[in-house]
């Protein structure tokens, strides 16, 4: 078994080919972007019907709990302040 480091986790956009936005956590970034494009099993279903998505930020989490909070955060967000995030390309 793997084990999970603590800085690991990250929260992350991905644009859809509607031009929705679409916010995730993950520990293993490369193996979720797999299951969003069907690749392998395990995708949302919201990204799965609009495949292609095209990873357009993300930022690290000190751990879970983090992550998910910061995910709930951006998802509150309206969608013009999701885009001047995905322009800054900043990271915290």
């Amino acid at each position: 078994m793997t084990e999970c480091r603590e800085s690991s986790w990250q929260v992350y956009l991905l644009k859809c080919c509607d031009d929705s936005i679409y916010c995730g956590i993950s520990n293993d970034l490369e193996k979720r972007l797999k299951q969003h494009s069907g690749e392998i099993r395990g995708g949302a279903k919201y990204t799965l019907s609009r495949k292609p998505c095209t990873l357009v930020y993300q930022e690290s989490a000190k751990n879970r709990s983090e992550a998910l909070k910061r995910e709930a955060e951006i998802k509150q967000m309206k969608r013009s302040v999701k885009l001047e995030l995905i322009d800054s390309k900043g990271s915290r």
